[in-house]
């Protein structure tokens, strides 16, 4: 199996790969350690749009560079506030 060849390819891989962990840290328990996770991916994902040039975007590109900025940072950021705030659950 190849590597991708673009850098904006590889860095989606790695941005799943972190999603994936983030996944099952969920299912585990550590739920919040898992969200954000999931939540620096995103945020790590919007500031590598930010930087990798046009053509070497590959899957990290959906949309516009503003767009795939914003709302992957929105998310990321939603993500992690809301980790943090939600309350325990205690019985």
């Amino acid at each position: 199996m190849k590597a991708p060849r673009s850098r904006g390819s590889q860095l989606y891989l790695l941005q799943l790969l972190i999603v994936l962990v983030g996944i099952v840290l969920v299912v585990a328990g550590p739920w919040r350690a898992g969200i954000v996770g999931i939540g620096l991916a995103f945020v790590i994902g919007a500031l590598a749009r930010s930087v990798v040039p046009i053509d070497h975007t590959g899957m990290l590109r959906v949309r516009g560079k503003f767009f795939d900025m914003i709302w992957m940072s929105i998310l990321g950021v939603a993500l992690i506030v809301l980790a943090l705030i939600i309350p325990n659950q205690t019985r």
